[in-house]
């Protein structure tokens, strides 16, 4: 094979000039800034011809001719081998089994582990996920002081029954009693089975002040502004308010990661022949957790002692007003609202409901009930961008605080009467009780 076309005339340059110097027609220094090059190089060109003729003017190979530090097969081979019967353990707990076994001098590095490994083929690449958008970064607080405060939700593990069917328990619970609202085993854990579930638990128990999920959907969704499913705008429409973990901080829900294990030794551990048979199972437990087992944090009292239903009936919820500084816009289809004639991209999850826009400096803020989903500059973005959560504003929740028949009689009596506005992107009034409103998708939107 030739030689590449720039080594091809970086070798005749060299041959140029080392006849020139053989020749001795001018001084050897003279030579060698002629053809800009030092005179180290110049001899070193010099001595090479003269002991390899035209070939010892190729560039040599950089490669060192050994590697003092280069594995050896054994130790290659014994790396794998590790590996192999521990396909858990990464390049750090296999380094420190290599330093057991022949000492930390005669032992390659972490780096170089991790190297044989990824070139055998034996690293799983991870796939890279979507960039979170909307994440907590702080331990949440909640005051509860009472049955209803606060309701805590997350899907159990699943299992399998003796009949290979998948048992998957949707859960819920009072944090204050510890009282167990739900136990349902479902099929999926998207919104067509979750929705209709939390509504018998609304219209049973009634409505809690808010709910604490983790960061996984339904409940939640860190790709969403604001980290808002389908579900939860329902909730906060509904007057509830979003609690939501850390990711991967299981502990932020201790209490119900708690009960999960209860659940898992005392029901999960014995699995019954059909998901029917496991349903039946799930409510006798849930019974007996609630009704029989005395529990130490209730001073030995059972959840049922304490709980209570809310008086925050489902179909009673008071109708909020239009905050005198926000103009109010629909979210259509795609998620998107129209501003001076411009579409501006929201959220898919707020689709056919409103929202609240406020004008602060050159922005417009964008808020749902007491939610501030965020912001954009009008003319120059195209989405709402997210507040960082030390730049996030407080909001006041505004709210008419009269019930429907109160808003029915002010507007006969008024002159020019204006018609009620329907659910606005403001806070639900949680003061008043009893007013009524039948419960409907339509009229919260």
């Amino acid at each position: 094979m030739g030689m590449p076309w720039s080594e091809r005339f970086a070798v005749s340059l060299r041959k140029d000039f080392v006849l020139k110097a053989m020749a001795k027609e001018m001084p050897f220094a003279e030579a060698c800034r002629e053809f800009g090059i030092a005179r180290k190089t110049g001899y070193k060109w010099l001595a090479r011809f003269k002991e390899r003729g035209t070939a010892g003017l190729r560039d040599e190979p950089r490669r060192p001719s050994r590697s003092p530090l280069a594995l050896s097969a054994d130790v290659t081979l014994e790396i794998v081998e590790l590996r192999e019967a521990h396909s858990r353990w990464g390049p750090k707990k296999i380094w420190r089994m290599l330093v057991r076994t022949h000492g930390i001098d005669d032992v390659p590095s972490i780096a170089t582990v991790a190297r044989v490994l990824k070139r055998r083929g034996l690293v799983r690449i991870r796939r890279y996920r979507a960039r979170p958008y909307s994440v907590p970064n702080r331990v949440p607080i909640v005051v509860v002081d009472g049955p209803n405060d606060l309701w805590t939700a997350d899907f159990k593990g699943w299992w399998r029954s003796k009949d290979k069917k998948r048992c998957e328990p949707l859960t819920v619970r009072d944090a204050f009693s510890r009282f167990i609202l739900a136990a349902k085993l479902v099929k999926r854990t998207g919104i067509e089975e979750v929705k209709p579930a939390f509504e018998a638990l609304f219209k049973r128990y009634g409505l809690p002040k808010a709910i604490q999920t983790d960061n996984g959907p339904p409940f939640a969704s860190v790709i969403s502004l604001g980290g808002l499913t389908k579900l939860s705008v329902w909730w906060l429409s509904l007057g509830i308010k979003l609690i939501r973990g850390r990711p991967g901080c299981p502990q932020d829900n201790g209490a119900h990661e708690r009960m999960h294990a209860d659940m898992r030794i005392e029901v999960e551990d014995d699995s019954a022949p059909t998901v029917e048979a496991q349903q039946a199972i799930c409510d006798a437990w849930v019974h007996e957790f609630n009704h029989v087992r005395p529990h130490e944090a209730l001073g030995l009292q059972t959840p049922a002692e304490l709980y209570r239903p809310s008086a925050r009936t489902f179909g009673h919820v008071v109708l909020e007003g239009r905050p005198p500084d926000c103009d109010l816009r629909p979210v259509f289809n795609g998620g998107w609202i129209k501003y001076r004639a411009q579409r501006v991209y929201v959220t898919e999850a707020l689709r056919g409901f409103r929202v609240a826009l406020r004008e602060v400096g050159d922005e417009i803020h964008v808020q749902f009930f007491d939610l501030v989903l965020g912001r954009f500059r009008p003319g120059v973005d195209r989405t709402v961008h997210p507040f960082a959560s030390d730049q996030r504003p407080q909001v006041s929740p505004h709210a008419t605080g009269k019930t429907r028949a109160e808003e029915a009689a002010g507007s006969a009596s008024s002159r020019r009467p204006r018609p009620t506005p329907r659910a606005a992107g403001t806070a639900p009034s949680r003061s008043a009780a009893g007013a009524t409103r039948k419960e409907s998708d339509s009229e919260l939107r």
